[in-house]
């Protein structure tokens, strides 16, 4: 038993190591006043103040985390009403179906996604731009919010809404006092994971982005394909950093909601 535990953090070990370490290499050598990735010569922030200078990447930096919240708070409210309808649904089979609708839209590869919605928005004339992008994110988000509401959903007893009506509570009331309160963790984590999920787009968004509007995915892969520049190792620096700032605070609010519940329980 002790062999098989070393194994496992062995291999965990391995596995971080692995996933993290090509990150710290970039994180570390945006600080290098050599220019390359080769040898570091001294310490600077001389990559980040050149970044922050540029106005066009300042717009496209606003641009991303504009698309990612309405993207995010829109698919939030609409997964949690899909997933509402999913359960509400009294036959087994047709539950099944629609949450199968809705599964396999998160299976499916994102260049398929993303060559489907470019065919649909030049179909319809939409115009390549903002429009085209938060309508994308928002389209492949709604499944991630119905697949971390639902299990909420699914384990909250019907007497709780049964004695909230015999109470005389409305329907509103029991949505916004009941159903919301009990969902809450599961509609955070959909909204994090929305969000997170939006910021690094690449796949789709490269699909459905027109000339003059730009994502941070998109301008990062822009910037690659130019050659080595550590403006880019800055910049996916300072995305890392958001995401764990993202990842963190979803944690602390999880860890909240539960002490909550665990505190409304012991009283």
């Amino acid at each position: 038993m002790k062999k098989n535990t070393a194994w496992s953090k062995a291999y965990l070990i391995f596995m971080f190591v692995v996933l993290y370490a090509p990150i710290f290499y970039l994180m570390f050598y945006s600080f290098n006043s050599g220019g390359t990735m080769n040898d570091f010569e001294s310490f600077t922030l001389d990559w980040y103040k050149e970044l922050f200078q540029d106005t066009r990447l300042l717009i496209i930096v606003l641009n991303t985390i504009i698309i990612a919240l309405l993207s995010a708070a829109i698919s939030t409210v609409i997964g949690v009403l899909g997933a509402i309808a999913i359960v509400s649904m009294k036959k087994r089979i047709v539950q099944n179906t629609l949450l199968s609708f809705n599964n396999v839209l998160i299976v499916s590869p994102d260049v398929i996604i993303g060559a489907s919605f470019l065919i649909l928005f030049t179909m319809l004339g939409i115009k390549l731009g903002f429009m085209s992008v938060l309508l994308s994110h928002i389209a492949f988000s709604i499944p991630i919010v119905v697949i971390m509401v639902l299990p909420k959903l699914q384990g909250m007893s019907t007497s709780l809404i049964d004695a909230a009506r015999d109470l005389g509570a409305s329907q509103w009331d029991v949505f916004s006092k009941v159903i919301l309160p009990y969902i809450s963790p599961g509609v955070f984590a959909g909204f994090f994971l929305a969000l997170t999920y939006s910021l690094d787009d690449f796949a789709v968004t490269f699909f459905v982005t027109g000339n003059g509007f730009s994502t941070l995915s998109v301008e990062i892969y822009s910037l690659a394909r130019r050659g080595i520049s550590l403006n880019i190792n800055a910049l996916s620096t300072l995305l890392f950093l958001l995401t764990v700032i993202l990842v963190l605070g979803y944690y602390f609010i999880t860890q909240r909601n539960n002490r909550s519940t665990g505190w409304g329980a012991r009283k």
